[in-house]
């Protein structure tokens, strides 16, 4: 999936915001939630997102999903991460 198809995909799944995101190598952030649902295109390196002690590896081209309130740890690979992101409130969804 490219670029706009992922942005229309994201329209279409009603993710308010859409963004761009990058984060250094080195970048990591231990445990926290979010108030809306995420769901990221991986555009270029990669990232790490650990929930329960399960950490799930993503690179380019991979997409994933966070559920509003999902407990995590995450971060960016040795080439650091960028990453189209959306986010819906949970009102939306």
């Amino acid at each position: 999936m490219n670029h706009d198809q992922f942005q229309e995909h994201l329209r279409s799944e009603g993710y308010q915001v859409i963004t761009t995101v990058e984060q250094p190598v080195g970048y990591a952030m231990d445990d926290h939630a979010h108030a809306f649902d995420a769901c990221a295109l991986i555009l270029n390196g990669d990232f790490t997102i650990t929930v329960d002690g399960q950490a799930r590896h993503y690179a380019t081209g991979e997409i994933f999903r966070l559920p509003a309130g999902t407990v995590h740890s995450e971060h960016a690979g040795p080439q650091g991460v960028k990453y189209l992101a959306g986010r819906r409130s949970k009102e939306a969804a």
